[in-house]
């Protein structure tokens, strides 16, 4: 058992964070766009925000299961198959990639408007207000969004466990639920709690580390 929920563990892991990564690679420009675009922001463009967020919006509405069952042709072409923690990752980047995009958004938002326009008096570019104003100011509220999205992340792959993705939730469902073994079941609940609080409790300290504001 401890063999098995070491490798269900080290699975849901490298699932998560590499699917965290790849997210954010697509949800942050996203979410910078969704600002900068808006009728509110330095760069108003309204077809185009209107595009970016219903692609987000609509992204988000469609359930994870579902949608890890309906770009499964989409997976078996990125990484040659639809099963184990290696396939569960395109599915997991489609369906946080948005959620990130939308968190990100909600944390620029919260920067002081003053400050942006200081910066423009200044003569600042778009580009210079971005990653010199817009992402450091807001750099608190970031981190504490990434420490939400990496553990929704972590609940969306143990949910991938009923497909034939890998992981704990891979265990809980074909031990725990197929074979009713409970203490299995129990054990893996316990990981996955466990490590949602520690990744949470990282995240929440490292955004009063970064809080320039205390």
């Amino acid at each position: 058992m401890l063999e098995l929920m070491s490798k269900g563990l080290y699975e849901s892991l490298y699932m998560t964070l590499i699917s965290t990564a790849f997210s954010y690679l697509f949800g942050l420009p996203l979410g910078i766009l969704l600002v900068i675009t808006d009728k509110k922001g330095i760069k108003p463009m309204p077809v185009l925000n209107a595009i970016i967020g219903f692609i987000v919006n609509f992204l988000r509405s469609v359930p994870f299961l579902i949608l890890l069952v309906a770009i499964m042709p989409l997976t078996e072409f990125v990484v040659g198959t639809t099963l184990g923690s290696k396939a569960t990752i395109v599915p997991l980047v489609v369906a946080a990639a948005p959620f990130i995009a939308r968190l990100v958004e909600s944390s620029l938002n919260e920067v002081d408007y003053g400050v942006i326009e200081a910066s423009l008096s200044m003569g600042a570019s778009n580009s210079d207000i971005i990653l010199k104003v817009l992402l450091p100011e807001a750099r608190p509220s970031l981190i504490v969004g990434s420490a939400i999205a990496v553990t929704t992340i972590l609940s969306y792959s143990a949910m991938a466990g009923f497909v034939g993705g890998g992981g704990l939730g891979a265990i809980a469902i074909n031990y725990g639920y197929y074979r009713y073994q409970t203490d299995i079941m129990l054990i893996t609940v316990i990981l996955l709690v466990i490590v949602v609080q520690i990744l949470q409790e990282v995240g929440m300290k490292l955004a009063k580390l970064w809080d320039k504001r205390k």
